[in-house]
């Protein structure tokens, strides 16, 4: 499904940007050019995943259902949804 690997992708840019961070600073004190790019890519990809399941999160409380299985589909859903956005955080 399509929302466990926006998870499993967000898991590997953390490890990224954690790994970008522990290099070591440049002879100046500041953080390589490389870190301060990873670091800025994590944060773009992050605002990025954290927007696509906010719009999911909005179309499916835009949803009049009146069918209990589809509600409880639905239900489910946006649990998930939910508990992606709280692990981006």
């Amino acid at each position: 499904m399509e929302l466990g690997f926006v998870v499993q992708e967000s898991k590997f840019v953390e490890e990224q940007m954690a790994t970008a961070l522990q290099q070591p600073e440049v002879g100046n004190g500041f953080v390589s050019e490389d870190a301060r790019r990873m670091i800025e890519l994590t944060r773009t990809e992050r605002v990025r995943q954290k927007q696509a399941l906010n719009l999911q999160r909005n179309n499916i409380l835009s949803l009049k259902v009146s069918q209990p299985a589809r509600r409880v589909a639905l239900e489910a859903a946006l649990a998930q949804i939910e508990g992606q956005i709280q692990a981006i955080n």
